[in-house]
């Protein structure tokens, strides 16, 4: 079985659509897909021992922040997107990090007032307090059947047993060496004689164990309250942070409803606020549907595709933000009037420059965060996004804790019209306030269809939101699962103002005629993305998965395969 990637058979929940067929009540299998097999093996092993989608949802994801550490953790956040299935709702929880109370408007200006991005993203100063240690207990309190030290114990034994450094965390660790290395507690765990570890070594983490086994015994209060949340905001203080007990003692996970949409007789069910990732996706397709797009060339389609992509991320940059601190018009940016709206001013062969948009006055980074989706055999779905923002995180570790700590500060707009590590640019709509959760382009999303369900979600920073989009439309269009996943990608984001391609997703007539348009095009020199998609055809009973492609060869045991319960 490989130890760098597993995607597992799902067989999705049966979801309400109007003038559907009939379908079967409930899945026959269980199935799992994660990035990673340690914690599919987890999450295997919690539903053997009868556990359902929401406890095995708790092992992957604390499994993920052991053996994944650069892209997500206890130290990070996540969204959740829930299927029940004894009363067909729909949840979306939000375990978004969230700004110390301490945390200023302009605390990462410099004396000139410039943005000084080394202390948004590097330090202790860059974090926020985190959401997951909370998700995870919500979710064994109201939604799971086992007892958290149950759903915990496989990532517990593994904490201590051991797991095999892979070559993605090679990868990525090789690129954040050097600054992890300012941390004495992350350096001594993740750095061997100051270096990266070889692929192989064995690791282990006593720390992340016992902070695990205080949240199987005592909760979230366990680490948000008393001895432990003492330790983590004298921790992040000593290292230049502003963390305190008051920030711990007041976080909460928030339910919210999800958002939902319709496009080509399919319902779409995805994330809301503070996601920008569903609105953004929503925006898209109704700008999109004006158009008889799926018979476009494919030139054509693209141009009308980046057209709508830059417009809804100019709408991410001057609207969205934490619905609990900003009125975003969330109704009028997915509504099929604005988008009309929008189309008025989109020229059928021209590109239009992003500075003569009205409003808003870097190359993204490396792959981060992780995607995950499980479904049980009662029909429970969960697809969840979680992360630590760039990978490894700020690069700090409170020393006993075991976990990395996030630096989705930088997630905020630092100063308006001012790139973030990501190159996405805003406005005060998600400017920095204390107690605020910052924008998020994590999009985890169901597709359903007359006879087809789908889960899919992906990690890559701002693009996550385009590659979730390519996904929905190679569905729509027909496309299986490892056909979606397999796609090829580009991306735009209102600025820079450019699409970004990966190798080989135009040909030289295509980028040319998309230049003859007005669009420049920037060829980025490797893929990008970790795309999981699970597909269950109704009609016929079939389930197909597919992995995402792009991180084979990297190194021994990168091949995927599928995993079913049963």
């Amino acid at each position: 079985m490989t130890r760098l990637l597993l995607i597992g058979l799902l067989l999705l929940a049966p979801l309400a659509h109007a003038d559907a067929p009939a379908r079967a009540e409930r899945p026959a299998q269980a199935g799992i897909a994660s990035a990673n097999a340690y914690a599919t093996d987890a999450g295997m092993e919690v539903l053997a021992m009868g556990g359902n989608a929401f406890d095995a949802a708790i092992a992957v994801s604390a499994t993920l922040g052991l053996v994944e550490p650069e892209s997500s953790g206890l130290g990070g956040g996540g969204f959740l997107l829930l299927h029940v299935a004894k009363d067909g709702r729909d949840v979306f929880v939000d375990a978004r990090e969230r700004a110390p109370l301490a945390a200023t408007r302009d605390m990462y200006l410099d004396a000139a007032g410039n943005a000084d991005r080394d202390k948004s993203v590097n330090g202790a100063l860059a974090a926020a307090i985190p959401g997951m240690p909370a998700a995870l207990d919500h979710l064994a309190a109201k939604y799971g059947r086992l007892p958290l030290s149950k759903s915990l114990a496989p990532a517990i034994r593994l904490a201590r047993e051991g797991w095999r450094f892979g070559p993605k965390n090679a990868a990525m660790l090789g690129w954040r060496r050097d600054v992890l290395a300012r941390s004495p507690a992350a350096a001594k765990l993740f750095l061997r004689n100051g270096q990266v570890p070889a692929e192989g070594t064995l690791m282990r983490n006593e720390d992340y164990a016992r902070t695990l086994e205080l949240l199987a015994s005592q909760g979230a209060r366990g680490f948000y309250h008393g001895a432990y949340a003492r330790k983590l905001a004298k921790g992040v203080r000593a290292a230049g942070g502003i963390w305190s007990e008051r920030d711990l003692a007041g976080y909460a996970v928030v339910e919210r409803a999800p958002l939902r949409l319709s496009h080509r007789g399919h319902d779409i069910v995805t994330a809301p606020p503070p996601s920008s990732g569903g609105v953004a996706l929503a925006t898209i397709l109704n700008v999109l549907e004006g158009y008889d797009y799926p018979r476009l060339g494919k030139v054509e389609r693209t141009h009308l595709t980046v057209e709508a992509m830059r417009r809804a991320y100019r709408d991410r940059a001057l609207y969205l933000g934490d619905p609990d601190f900003v009125q975003a018009p969330v109704a009028m940016l997915t509504g099929k009037d604005y988008a009309a709206g929008l189309r008025a001013s989109i020229h059928p062969d021209k590109a239009t420059p992003s500075d003569l948009l009205p409003g808003v006055n870097a190359t993204p980074l490396r792959p981060d965060t992780t995607h995950f989706s499980i479904v049980d055999a009662e029909g429970n779905l969960a697809a969840v996004t979680q992360t630590v923002n760039l990978p490894y995180g700020n690069a700090v570790v409170v020393p006993g804790t075991g976990f990395l700590l996030n630096n989705e500060m930088d997630d905020f707009s630092v100063k308006p019209g001012v790139p973030n590590a990501f190159g996405l640019v805003g406005e005060d709509a998600n400017a920095i306030a204390p107690g605020k959760r910052p924008l998020s382009s994590m999009t985890p999303t169901f597709v359903i269809g007359p006879e087809r369900t789908a889960v899919l979600g992906t990690p890559g920073g701002s693009r996550i939101t385009t590659m979730v989009l390519l996904g929905v439309l190679e569905l729509l269009d027909g496309k299986g699962a490892q056909a979606t996943a397999d796609a090829p990608r580009y991306h735009h984001q209102y600025l820079p103002d450019a699409i970004s391609a990966e190798p080989g997703a135009f040909t030289e007539s295509e980028i040319e005629a998309l230049k003859a348009r007005g669009h420049a095009i920037e060829l980025a020199d490797r893929p990008w993305g970790n795309m999981q998609v699970v597909l269950w055809n109704r009609a016929t009973g079939e389930v197909e998965a597919g992995t995402d492609p792009r991180w084979k060869g990297v190194g021994k045991g990168s091949s995927s395969e599928a995993s079913v319960y049963r």
